[in-house]
């Protein structure tokens, strides 16, 4: 698997849109990375940048903006609503998929070592890559912001981890940066019906972890409880790996809580913002909406979508993209301005678009393109698609049986297997796309030079790996297509008896998926030399062909019992 890391650098300016793009610029021009994401704040003259790439790729380009925000930002002329201590005040590492914690921790520490050095910038390392464990918390190493930098960098343990450790014109200047290693973190806002940075704080007390400092008596004005060497002493709020403050946000004329995710398996967006309106609603207050800042990993916006879709008794086998609507809207993102699943969504901008997939097509088009006279897609590809179809009308019976008046108690039934549907309908889809991909493969494997005895050894051995491959995709379409006579089944003999014909159509496009992809098994086995293997899967096609045309046979038979 390839290594891919995040980064997500804030820096300190969020008006100047020439500084902003200049700084973006310098990231764009690494090959490798993507540049996910640019996000100003007026407020806060604060801009969160997210890109991804492979580990060097990624730190070169951090490295790079790191510099260029160095040359344009001021420090000792800025001002903003967020805590900051330098032109790039935090930059974050996250691993994202084939790379673990402590490879990136040390990729952070390599990067805050050349900040440091090359651009004579102050760096203190926080979370997975910090040096001292007093320095994991971000805000321990930010304390005192900008405005404290010079006395702090001299204090008794606080000198930087990396780079100069007194203060001279430059780093006036620069400031000091963060650089560190992180799980994905969500950085998120909830909007309030107030103006009010004292109430939002107390709802941001409220919610996050490290909560609000203990008092005697009354809870804002009483004498503050300390511990025996001194310091306040903390009452716990309700949410663990959440971290929140209350700021006034002038361009937006209301008051919001301002909350970073920090473990989203501990507590989840959507966890987050209901606990928000409970503690909200209690103090008299409103939330109108919210705002993510950055990108969100795909799996948390359907997961809040689940979690909402289960409040309401409703099913949640349906498309994904439904699912994130509900997200959404339950959510109130697009409250202070339109929220686009497709810029937001990690997985969503890492999408290569670039490509020509079939399932991408209008109906009209892939049934254009099937009839036209190229070979792909064909009978393997088609007989996906039935399947595809066929599996998405057993789910359509168990949606309507979910939402049927007078059977709610059922609902999470006929839901589970509306998810069981959708996730058969969303492999059928992918091989699709994956059939015609197998059969090019194979066309590619013939066009290989034949002139030399070694090339034609490499041609047939080629031919044979892509012929084994076209024979392998079709099996796995009757596999799946046969997985969803049990849902088709159930809905013909419990389902909403309405929709009983629908079931039937379902379980004849099952059928023909399943008969269809055997032929294309039986004639790529055929090409085969490999005849152990070819005869293994021929034998294992036979049982599922045979065991589809008997469960249509009896849900066929069930269905016009039925409908009499």
């Amino acid at each position: 698997m390839n290594q891919l890391i995040e980064c997500v650098p804030n820096f300190s300016e969020g008006r100047d849109m020439q500084v902003i793009g200049q700084i973006t610029a310098e990231i764009a021009k690494v090959e490798g990375v993507k540049l996910l994401d640019v996000d100003p704040g007026k407020a806060t003259n604060r801009t969160v940048v997210t890109f991804v790439g492979p580990p060097e790729s990624v730190c070169e380009a951090a490295f790079r903006a790191v510099k260029k925000a160095s040359e344009l930002i001021d420090m000792s002329r800025h001002k903003g609503a967020h805590p900051r201590f330098g032109a790039t005040d935090v930059c974050p590492l996250v691993p994202v998929s084939g790379i673990t914690m402590p490879e990136v921790a040390e990729y952070a520490r390599a990067l805050a070592k050349r900040i440091g050095e090359e651009l004579h910038i102050p760096v203190y390392c926080y979370e997975f890559a910090a040096l001292e464990e007093k320095r994991r918390n971000l805000a321990n190493c930010r304390q005192g912001e900008y405005e404290g930098l010079a006395k702090k960098m001299t204090a008794t343990g606080w000198k930087p981890d990396f780079g100069p450790s007194a203060w001279d014109s430059r780093v006036a200047f620069t400031g000091a940066t963060a650089v560190g290693a992180r799980n994905f973190l969500i950085a998120y806002n909830v909007n309030l019906n107030t103006t009010s940075t004292r109430r939002a704080n107390a709802v941001a007390y409220d919610i996050r972890e490290k909560g609000r400092i203990k008092r005697e008596g009354d809870p804002v004005t009483g004498k503050i409880v300390r511990d025996d060497a001194g310091e306040p002493v903390y009452e716990p709020g309700l949410l663990r790996a959440v971290k929140a403050i209350g700021w006034y946000i002038e361009e937006y004329g209301i008051a919001q809580i301002s909350i970073n995710l920090t473990d989203l398996s501990v507590s989840p967006l959507h966890l987050v913002f209901d606990t928000a309106c409970e503690r909200a609603a209690a103090r008299g207050l409103r939330v109108t909406g919210s705002e993510l800042v950055g990108v969100v990993p795909l799996s948390s916006m359907l997961e809040a979508g689940r979690y909402f879709l289960h409040k309401q008794n409703r099913s949640t086998g349906i498309p994904e993209k439904e699912i994130i609507k509900i997200a959404v809207k339950s959510l109130g993102l697009d409250d202070l301005a339109p929220f686009d699943p497709d810029r937001k969504i990690i997985e969503y901008l890492l999408a290569d678009k670039s490509v020509k997939m079939l399932t991408d097509m209008s109906l009209s088009d892939f049934a254009g393109e099937t009839a036209s006279e190229s070979p792909a897609p064909g009978g393997g590809s088609i007989s996906a698609c039935v399947g595809a179809l066929g599996v998405s009308l057993g789910t359509m019976v168990a949606n309507l049986s979910s939402h049927k008046a007078g059977w709610d108690s059922r609902w999470k039934e006929f839901s589970d297997q509306a998810e069981w549907g959708m996730a058969i309908q969303k492999e059928l889809l992918h091989l699709i796309d994956e059939d015609t991909r197998a059969f090019n493969r194979v066309m590619d494997a013939l066009a290989l030079p034949k002139g030399s005895d070694e090339e034609k050894v490499n041609r047939r051995k080629a031919i044979e790996a892509a012929t084994r491959y076209a024979t392998e995709i079709p099996l796995k379409v009757m596999k799946r297509a046969g997985d969803a006579f049990p849902l088709i089944r159930s809905m013909a003999e419990t389902g909403n008896p309405n929709s009983v014909s629908d079931a039937g159509v379902g379980a004849l496009c099952i059928r023909s998926a399943v008969m269809g992809a055997f032929l294309n098994v039986k004639i790529n086995a055929a090409g085969l030399e490999d005849k152990e293997f070819a005869g293994k899967v021929l034998a294992e096609g036979r049982e599922i062909e045979a065991a589809a045309i008997k469960q249509e046979e009896e849900i066929l038979q069930i269905i016009n019992s039925k409908i009499g």
